[in-house]
């Protein structure tokens, strides 16, 4: 299992990042959080086994349609044991 924060940049508010992304992560049986940050990013919180992650980091890089996604800062942490995938307000 993995712990990855995943910050998305470029246009990525008001294109249903966020819904789409719960919607994906949860599809690949990841569990987590995503939130919209101040400075038009995304934050991701994915936990979850190596080969559904890097799916879900892929599609992180394009997003859904609409989204211009320009780059991705990840880092790894600690398990923090989500029991689903929620959105942050």
């Amino acid at each position: 299992m993995l712990h990855k924060e995943i910050v998305v940049k470029g246009m990525v508010h008001g294109v249903y990042f966020r819904a789409t992304a719960k919607s994906v992560a949860a599809s690949m049986g990841l569990k987590g959080q995503v939130k919209n940050l101040p400075d038009g990013h995304v934050w991701i919180a994915a936990e979850g086994p190596a080969t559904a992650m890097k799916e879900f980091i892929d599609w992180c890089r394009i997003g859904p349609s609409g989204a211009k996604v320009s780059g991705l800062d990840i880092t790894e942490g600690p398990l923090q044991h989500y029991t689903d995938f929620s959105i942050l307000h």
